[in-house]
């Protein structure tokens, strides 16, 4: 739904031959979101996405996976939520398949729940 693990099954490691490392093929709704999200970030220079990090610290959430995967929501308001969501999508050019782990752990649908609450006055 969100994206699958290519594992290279096909070659045997040796130099001539070498094995390519595992990558998460992300679907295109995913590669749409990505697209999205940096776009978003570029038309609302406002909000000052580009500095995720400070605004999560601000918040007294920390960076790590599970810190921001367990983070508690309804009291967050949207630059903090998208703070979020860029730092998840930040996270997988270091860990490749973090990405696809905040879709199917369904963080990245809370935190989209989130927004909606907030737009709609929740």
């Amino acid at each position: 739904m969100y994206g699958s693990w290519v594992i290279d099954t096909e070659h045997d490691g040796t130099a001539e031959n070498p094995i390519q490392m595992p990558f998460v093929n992300y679907t295109n709704l995913v590669r749409t979101f990505i697209h999205d999200l940096y776009a978003f970030i570029d038309e609302n220079k406002e909000m000052e996405l580009k500095r995720y990090g400070d605004i999560l610290n601000k918040n007294g959430i920390n960076l790590e996976m599970d810190s921001i995967k367990d983070v508690e929501v309804r009291l967050l308001d949207a630059p903090c939520i998208m703070a979020l969501i860029v730092g998840a999508i930040r996270a997988e050019r270091f860990c490749e398949g973090v990405l696809l782990d905040f879709f199917l752990s369904g963080s990245i649908a809370k935190w989209l729940k989130r927004l909606k609450d907030i737009d709609s006055g929740k």
